[in-house]
């Protein structure tokens, strides 16, 4: 320690380290203090770690990076250890209305000034949307709308298919839109999110055919914002497969081209049942539900766990970069964990919401179902469904 390195080495150097060994190096000296509590390598870890993290220094208001990225895991580490006794449970219930689908649940319980808030966004079965947040919408006639928010002004309208949208997904880094129809033989397309937002009147949007027929879902990548992983049907025997493709653009002669190159793809066993629901993890990795069973494969085709939390079918699965959530025919729900930088066994067991009872009046014995579910850090949201009759919202909040 006699000879001290300019700063600038020694913040390389740091930028290599992960949370823990950065608070460690932290404590050797007054230097090595005031380098690892910068915050650009703050900032970096935050970015590492939750790739929808891109706030500007400028919103942190009187926090620094160190006390976001901290405050941050702290709660991620209590969502994780919650048990059911430790959320308190709203109701919503709408009038004679069906929640078809929970879109969004936005800010992942982050607000920068330190307030946990969460924003739910719903469609609802009188063709209603209502939401603080959103992008994209496909429709039937295969136009994909852009639209401005908090108002839902229309941006723009583009001609994307001669057939329904019935796929549309926004890539993390907003650079990407993936955009597919479930019909049989039609490829899903890329498209660059700028052509979509600045449509030049005449011209179509710069987009790229991705050669998977029978594509029926889809979902980028956590952390690897221009890869993205696509799940097929094959021939006759509808075997289940999952293929990869990471995307880019070049410019060639002058015009803006999108590339893709394909990086995994394998079939499933056959003695696998065709999964309906898919998702990714950070480090390559896919999760889906087949019967009872949650299912984790890298994107080459090698089995890594394989859970069984629920008594029934799983009838729906959520993931993002943080959770996994299924919910079943058994009327229950299981949170699941990713592990930090991939870590064995990459993901975790943790809560399990078993049997719930639910203030819906009128419902015969075995009528309820769990139609959809979503969180963040404080909060998980589902929909509970009464034989298609009308559908509660149902809000879970961590004790704060």
């Amino acid at each position: 320690m006699e000879v001290q390195l300019p700063d600038l080495p020694v913040a390389l150097i740091f930028s290599f380290l992960d949370a823990f060994s950065l608070l460690q190096v932290s404590q050797v000296n007054k230097c090595w203090n005031r380098i690892a509590d910068s915050d650009h390598l703050w900032r970096t870890l935050c970015l590492k770690r939750w790739g929808f993290c891109n706030f500007t220094s400028k919103s942190l208001g009187t926090q620094s990076w160190k006390q976001f990225f901290l405050r941050q895991t702290k709660e991620e580490r209590r969502m994780a250890l919650a048990q059911p006794d430790d959320f308190t449970c709203k109701e919503v219930t709408p009038d004679l209305e069906i929640f078809e689908e929970v879109a969004y649940l936005s800010g992942h319980g982050l607000t920068m000034d330190g307030q946990k808030k969460s924003i739910v966004c719903v469609v609802s079965s009188k063709h209603t949307l209502d939401t603080w947040d959103v992008q994209e919408v496909g429709d039937s006639e295969g136009d994909i709308y852009t639209f401005a928010v908090p108002g839902l002004k229309i941006i723009s309208k583009v001609k994307a298919f001669h057939h329904s949208v019935d796929l549309l997904h926004c890539s993390p880094d907003k650079k990407w839109v993936f955009a597919c129809g479930i019909q049989q033989y039609v490829l899903p397309k890329a498209f660059l999110t700028e052509s979509l937002l600045k449509p030049s009147e005449g011209s179509f949007p710069v987009s790229l055919g991705l050669p998977c027929v029978s594509c029926y879902r889809a979902c980028w990548i956590p952390r690897k914002e221009s890869r993205i992983t696509l799940m097929f049907r094959k021939g006759t025997t509808k075997t289940t497969g999952f293929t990869t493709f990471d995307l880019a653009t070049e410019s060639t002669e002058g015009q803006t081209v999108i590339q893709a190159h394909q990086i995994g793809s394998f079939l499933l066993p056959v003695h696998v049942q065709s999964p309906l629901w898919m998702g990714a993890g950070a480090e390559n990795l896919i999760v889906f539900a087949s019967g009872p069973s949650l299912f984790l494969f890298t994107i080459n085709g090698l089995l890594l766990l394989q859970f069984q939390d629920h008594q029934k079918t799983i009838d729906n699965l959520w993931v993002d970069s943080l959770h996994v959530l299924t919910t079943s025919l058994d009327d229950s729900l299981h949170m699941y964990m990713w592990e930090e930088e991939g870590r064995y066994p990459y993901l975790k067991s943790c809560c399990h919401l078993g049997h719930m009872q639910h203030d819906l009046h009128h419902t015969r014995p075995g009528c309820l179902h769990i139609s959809k579910a979503i969180c963040d850090n404080v909060s998980i949201v589902h929909v509970v469904s009464t034989c298609g009759k009308f559908s509660n919202l149902v809000m879970y909040s961590l004790h704060m």
